[in-house]
């Protein structure tokens, strides 16, 4: 009887083997290298019969190496494979063309299973999508199997066959995507995005022409776009197709010229005589075309487009330079991305012309022909796009700071500004108060002085009595006390020294027997003049109520003040006698002639009017701003 332990590890090497049975179930895919081709000027087209001419070729197949004579001429390829005879293993299967550029067809023993749209004499066609084409099982038989492609008439350049991939569709699948991705939706993308970022530059150039970095990056995402569409287009009009190629060329050429004058320009280098040489040679290639019409394009691609391999390296220096000069991570970044975009650009270049010296190097890597240029020029237009960019938030970053500064620098004015006009204002304090009292002091030394040393000397010499002394002094006082009444009121505050000279001159009036009426109407927020013309004005009054009391013999005396606009307006008018004998000369005082003296230095008038009841009006009218000579 078997024991329980050997029965457990008889079951779990029955599953070991069943596993390691379902591992191998898995069919891997297979990828023949070994082929035979038969090319001829023209060739059938149904797969020709196992006796025929043809001849053992290594895959991927470069006709221009393998076969130099029939470079250009249409071919069948017999490639055998495998197919499993375990039911387990029969799934669905598929062979996988990485690319069939002119077209053709694909056969499984002996029979039609897909075909490639193929140039025509009236469409021209050519692809760069991958291909994969379904296995019909009714035609899979198993063990030995044999695919039979026919490769059209190629149109510009030597055929070229790829590595085939054979195996179960969920493997050849992802294969097929993958290709399908690079070559067909990142060349979809790149062509939309291009438009979009060149419409915006440009419109950031139109606004700002001295902006040329950003105008020379928009025509290079434009010049970019329209190249990559020929992976986008499969099928064109023969009369399209050429001027199709015409456009890509210069496309091409005229993208490396202006990258390599956005480099020179962004570096700093502006020579105008390297950007004239450069657009010269971008010119080249149009020129050609003009001259050798269609039929030059073989020969315009292949020299003036290799010749901007030069222009390229050109633009390695120029970036090496800028990145050693500038010592950043930018600047070296920027350098390694130029050097990558043209070393890709000389891999295509060589891939389409010369294939063989990358295979020698390369040799699985040559048979997928992946172009590289596309996705290096992508990586240098984002560089680029991100440079402009970084720039831009730079210039953004600097205006923002400039404003700060120039805001700081301002307030740093204005406060100066403001002190400055403090001090100024504090001066002009100063000298219109030294102003004021010096004509103050002169108009006392001429006045009041004039009058006591006069009345002095009359004592001396015997000719006052104790009345006129007492007179002469009384009238001193006054003329003293509205000299302090001007100067004593605050900020030249006319209303409080018409106060002062109301309160003296009212009780007096009274004291004599005339009675006063005061009619003030000045504005609230203040009337003022400087105190010398403040003092000017008193003395008008005085001189004028003065004369009301010693020779007018009224009963009745009216005082009005007002302003009306810029004039301040005064008039004293009494009950009186009138102007029947006007005095000449009034005791000590200056008279009439004295008070319109004072009115037209204050730059005013003074006018003596006669009333309906017979008394007198003096009228005094000046402006409220005296000029400073009026006052001298």
């Amino acid at each position: 009887m078997r024991r329980p332990g050997a029965r457990a590890a008889g079951l779990a090497l029955v599953f070991l083997i069943l596993a390691c049975l379902a591992g191998g179930a898995r069919a891997a895919l297979q990828s023949p290298r070994q082929a035979a081709v038969l090319a001829a000027p023209a060739v059938e087209r149904s797969p020709p019969p196992p006796g025929a001419a043809w001849r053992p070729v290594t895959l991927p197949d470069d006709a221009g190496y393998s076969r130099p004579s029939l470079a250009r001429a249409p071919a069948w390829y017999r490639v055998g494979f495998d197919y499993p005879d375990d039911p387990v293993r029969q799934t669905q299967w598929a062979v996988y063309v990485p690319y069939f550029y002119d077209g053709g067809e694909i056969w499984l023993n002996g029979s039609l299973i897909g075909s490639v749209a193929e140039r025509s004499a009236a469409v021209h066609a050519r692809t760069y999508r991958p291909q994969t084409a379904l296995l019909p099982a009714s035609l899979l038989r198993p063990g030995h199997n044999e695919l039979a492609i026919r490769a059209a008439l190629p149109s510009d350049y030597p055929l070229r066959f790829a590595q085939l991939s054979i195996g179960p569709r969920d493997e050849i699948q992802p294969l097929h995507n993958q290709r399908m991705f690079w070559v067909r939706t990142v060349p979809e993308l790149t062509v939309l995005v291009s438009v979009l970022v060149a419409g915006f530059v440009a419109f950031i150039w139109w606004r700002r022409p001295s902006e040329s970095l950003y105008g020379l990056f928009g025509l290079a995402a434009v010049l970019w776009a329209v190249r990559t569409m020929t992976f986008l287009i499969d099928a064109l009009p023969i009369g399209l197709w050429q001027w199709w190629r015409v456009l890509y060329q210069c496309a091409t050429g005229g993208f490396v010229i202006v990258m390599a004058v956005f480099t020179l320009h962004y570096a700093g280098m502006r020579r105008p005589w390297l950007d004239r040489a450069l657009v010269a040679y971008g010119l080249v290639g149009p020129l050609w075309f003009a001259l050798g019409g269609f039929a030059a394009e073989q020969a315009i691609a292949r020299w003036w487009l290799g010749g901007m391999v030069g222009v390229g390296l050109l633009i390695i220096a120029v970036a090496v330079r800028y990145a050693r000069r500038r010592g950043t991570l930018t600047a070296a970044a920027l350098s390694a991305v130029m050097a990558f975009a043209v070393l890709v650009g000389i891999h295509d270049y060589l891939l389409t012309w010369d294939p063989r010296l990358l295979g020698r190097f390369f040799p699985e890597w040559t048979g997928h022909r992946i172009h590289l240029l596309h996705y290096g020029s992508n990586t240098l237009l984002v560089a680029m796009g991100a440079l402009l960019t970084a720039r831009f938030l730079r210039t953004l970053h600097s205006l923002e700071e400039l404003n700060r500064t120039l805001e700081s620098r301002v307030a740093d004015r204005e406060r100066a500004l403001a002190a400055n006009y403090a001090r100024l204002a504090a001066l002009e304090r100063e000298h219109a108060a030294a102003e004021e009292r010096q004509l103050i002091m002169r108009d006392l030394h001429d006045g009041l002085g004039s009058q006591l040393f006069t009345s002095l000397s009359r004592v001396e010499r015997g000719d006052m009595d104790e009345g006129q002394i007492a007179v002469t002094l009384r009238a001193c006082i006054a003329d003293m006390r509205l000299a302090l009444d001007a100067l004593a009121s605050g900020e030249h505050d006319l209303g409080a020294a018409l106060g002062n000279f109301r309160f003296r001159w009212e009780a007096q009036l009274l004291a004599a027997g005339v009675r006063s009426g005061w009619d003030i109407d000045l504005p609230e927020d203040g009337t003022t003049l400087s105190p010398h013309a403040a003092l000017q004005l008193l003395r008008v009054a005085q001189e004028a109520l003065t004369n009301v009391l010693k020779h007018a013999h009224a009963t009745r005396v009216e005082v009005k003040l007002r302003r009306a606009g810029e004039m301040l307006e005064m008039e004293i008018e009494d009950n009186g006698r009138g102007l029947g004998a006007e005095p000449g000369r009034q005791g000590g005082g200056h008279g009439l002639h004295n008070m319109r003296s004072r009115a037209q230095r204050l730059g005013g008038t003074l006018d003596l009017r006669p009333t309906a009841a017979g008394g007198c009006r003096v009228v005094l009218c000046l402006p409220m701003t005296v000029p400073a000579a009026a006052t001298a």
